[in-house]
């Protein structure tokens, strides 16, 4: 799972099962966020909408479950 894990300047740092690579900011959708899933198509990069919500709505459980 491609996962966005932060930006440092126009930079992405992208997460992909333990390793990590970088991918220009130029090269994911505008809208694109921390955390956001992605999936490759092709030599472009489109955020997985299901795959990102289903990841933070189990984030957030998981949070909720520690504050309780």
């Amino acid at each position: 799972m491609l996962i966005i894990e932060r930006f440092e300047g126009n930079t992405a740092i992208i997460e992909d099962g333990g390793k990590h690579f970088e991918v220009s900011r130029d090269d994911l959708p505008e809208n694109a966020c921390e955390g956001d899933v992605l999936k490759k198509v092709g030599s472009t990069y489109e955020i997985d909408k299901e795959k990102t919500e289903s990841r933070r709505k189990e984030i957030l459980k998981l949070q909720n479950s520690l504050w309780s």
